[in-house]
Parts: structure tokens; sequence; C-alpha cells
């Protein structure tokens, strides 16, 4: 069982920046491919950014490119998600989500994944 954990959200205004952390436990960290989506209450869950098991590759959903980063630190059991330059269409719950089984590179579609952090909430005035 993967347990995971997520921390960093809050009320900011736009432009600001926020850091959103996810530690997770039960298995070999560092072997899985990791993944954010953020969920808007009646709206599907939407991927936003992933990164491969040792951090070499990043994909971003073109809503956020070149405004939030993805990286992990793999000593730490910790995934991270940077966001710049937040716009009130970020407001959401944000989700860190790790797979059963170990992509060749961590899928964009929730359906993949198993495991699910409770969520943090972003919420960004105007």
């Amino acid at each position: 069982q993967v347990h995971l954990v997520e921390s960093g959200g809050g009320v900011v205004q736009a432009g600001n920046s926020l850091r959103l952390s996810c530690v997770g436990s039960g298995r070999v960290f560092s072997s899985y491919g990791m993944a954010w989506f953020r969920q808007a209450p009646g709206k599907e869950r939407e991927f936003v950014a992933a990164i491969s098991s040792r951090g070499a590759t990043t994909k971003y959903a073109d809503s956020v490119k070149g405004r939030f980063i993805i990286s992990r630190d793999n000593d730490k059991h910790t995934l991270y998600l940077r966001m710049d330059n937040l716009s009130p269409n970020d407001t959401d719950v944000y989700y860190c989500t790790a797979p059963s089984k170990a992509y060749i590179f961590p899928p964009t579609v929730p359906t993949a994944y198993e495991f699910w952090g409770q969520g943090t909430q972003v919420t960004v005035s105007s």
C-alpha cells in the first residue's frame, strides 16, 4: 500500500506563487513516476504535470507550461509542484498520485493511477 500526503496549499493573490509537497511512503519511492492532477467541484480531474522515476523527464499540461515546475527528491520521498504566476483559473484541489506499476513514463490520464493523496486546496484571488 502507498500512502501520499500533500501539503502547501493556501489562499494567494493572482501573480503570486506556491509550492506544493507530497510525501510518499509504503514502497520504493524512486522506482515509480508520479504526477499532479487538479479538480474543481463538478469537473473532471485534470492532468497538471508528471515526472519520471528519477526526475529526468517531465511533462506539463499546456495550461501550466512555463509557470509550474514538477520535481522530486527521492532521498526525502517527496514530490513537489512549484506554481508561479498563479491565476484564478488555477483555483482547484490539487492531488499527487502514483501508479501501481512502473511505466516508462507516467501517464497523463487519471484512470492509470491507483494511489492518491487527500488533496490540498489552492485558491487564487483576483
